[in-house]
């Protein structure tokens, strides 16, 4: 089987979040974008980057599973991004578990962590929203076994 290049899995992903945004009114492509290219930036393979692009499209409702499944990637992308992707009501510690328990899993959420906690970003909210957010960050860092102060 083929898989889609990275090129179409950004395009895939960039039209299935089109008209979304973050919680700074920015283009929600711009977070996955930077979480693609932190995944490249720490050395991650083509599977990581390209669950880069889609970490987030699962629990956004961009695509669904059953896309997911019989989407043309390797096994090792759909792995990461259904590891990424919370459940509803699932407490912090099953889903870093799960990330820590899926290869190639952790540096695809240090990317994630390390933009969504960007103190650029976080001081453009509300203080008690950027504070609640932060203080979220810091605790994912430490359950992932990660220095929760830096992403």
């Amino acid at each position: 089987m083929e898989y889609l290049s990275l090129a179409e899995v950004e395009r895939i992903a960039r039209d299935a979040h089109a008209g979304q945004t973050d919680k700074n009114g920015h283009p929600y492509t711009e977070h996955l974008a930077a979480v693609a290219h932190g995944v490249a930036a720490r050395g991650g393979s083509e599977e990581q980057i390209a669950a880069g692009w889609l970490h987030d499209a699962i629990e956004d409702d961009a695509l669904t599973r059953e896309w997911l499944a019989g989407a043309a990637l390797g096994a090792g992308t759909k792995a990461i991004v259904d590891a990424l992707t919370k459940r509803p009501g699932e407490p912090l510690e099953e889903y870093t578990a799960r990330i820590l328990a899926t290869p190639g899993a952790l540096v695809v959420k240090q990317a994630d962590l390390a933009h969504n906690a960007d103190p650029a970003r976080l001081a453009s909210l509300d203080p008690a929203t950027a504070e609640r957010l932060a203080a979220k960050y810091r605790r994912t860092r430490e359950l992932l076994g990660l220095d929760p102060d830096s992403a």
